[in-house]
């Protein structure tokens, strides 16, 4: 992965915005009690210089996100631990010759979303292929998705119990062998499974100059090799703690799931300086109101139910692509295309029967001079 662009902090003390505040607070970030003791303004003593600077922090995260500190710190630990995972913030540079629209990005759930069905266990199934653990040991989490994709929505025990159980198949396990399994299990597994209307829309929005960035509860490694694959900026994704090359089998932040997806966004936006107005979400669960509500314009894609009746009552875009992939199971695509060929040959037949049309009854209409 092409790892660049490295994090370039703004001064607290020349931030005229609780968001540049916030942005010098996450790009510092190497602790609450380092940013505050290093670059916060010092009052007095200690006590009082933490006191303050911690009150600064969470006034500016309560104002700009609408969520508290420690919600926030949690997802600076995400972003930075995807940041690191990455080698830099951005994994993709932007194309030279389209005018970067600055402040504006779009954030994409993967599951049913971004990728039919649930990445986690093509992952998991890839993974038991290579004998990188036996099959047996998976097959609680094949349960739990297979629910998934049969229900098409998440429950959020599910998808906890999910990631703890993956967490605990690679402690132990070498990071550089599981991103090179990844790596062969996107380009052979996942790739061709992207809904091909989900992928223009992130085409519409790299053209357009924004920002693109997959938000997932999917190990971060995956989101990432996905984001480097379909040229999106970066991805933020579940992040496995690694010491010494090997997984410990113990989590960095968030898992990115529900509210853990809004405070890893929020977190990223005070990096990017982005304006959250001018931002879009995609998601397809329920389980995303935090993330989807959290931006300017939201769209959900292949809804659950519940998410589904929640846009309608928000006002929010619906794009659903299964229909058309329901209709060719059902039917077949030359049953399909013959259908379609036959209704626009009968439209045509129709308005030729129109007024002035060949064999309608009456005068003729006036010829042009």
């Amino acid at each position: 992965m092409d790892a660049v662009d490295p994090v370039d902090p703004v001064d607290p003390l020349s931030a005229e915005s609780p968001r540049e505040f916030l942005a010098s607070w996450s790009a510092s970030r190497g602790n609450l009690r380092r940013f505050l003791e290093d670059r916060a303004l010092p009052p007095l003593d200690e006590q009082s210089q933490r006191t303050a600077g911690e009150a600064a922090a969470a006034a500016a995260v309560q104002e700009t996100f609408g969520i508290e500190l420690d919600a926030f710190s949690a997802g600076v630990d995400s972003v930075s631990s995807s940041i690191h995972s990455a080698g830099g913030i951005h994994i993709n540079l932007p194309d030279p010759d389209i005018p970067q629209d600055i402040g504006a990005a779009a954030f994409f759930d993967v599951d049913n979303t971004l990728i039919q069905g649930s990445s986690l266990i093509v992952f998991a199934m890839g993974l038991a292929r290579k004998k990188y653990f036996r099959l047996s040991e998976i097959l609680p989490i094949a349960w739990k998705q297979l629910k998934f994709r049969v229900t098409g929505s998440e429950d959020a025990q599910d998808v906890a119990a999910g990631r703890t159980q993956a967490l605990e198949f690679i402690r132990g396990k070498n990071v550089a062998d599981l991103v090179e399994l990844c790596e062969e299990i996107v380009d052979t597994r996942m790739i061709d499974k992207a809904w091909p209307g989900t992928r223009e829309l992130a085409q519409m929005h790299l053209a357009a100059g924004h920002q693109v960035w997959l938000v997932s509860a999917t190990p971060v490694q995956l989101a990432q090799i996905l984001a480097e694959r379909f040229g999106f900026t970066g991805a933020l994704g579940t992040v496995a703690e690694v010491e010494d090359g090997r997984f410990t089998g113990r989590l960095v932040g968030d898992i990115l799931h529900g509210p853990g997806k809004k405070h890893a966004v929020a977190a990223l936006a005070a990096i990017e300086q982005l304006d959250m107005s001018r931002c879009t979400a995609y998601s397809d669960s329920i389980n995303d109101i935090p993330m989807l509500s959290m931006v300017g314009t939201a769209v959900a894609i292949n809804p659950d139910k519940k998410l589904k009746q929640e846009a309608a009552r928000r006002g929010w875009q619906v794009r659903d692509y299964r229909s058309l992939r329901r209709a060719v199971r059902a039917y077949g695509l030359p049953a399909l295309a013959t259908a379609a060929f036959s209704l626009g040959s009968w439209r045509i037949f129709r308005r030729g029967r129109g007024p002035g049309g060949p064999g309608a009854s009456g005068p003729a209409a006036p010829a042009r001079p």
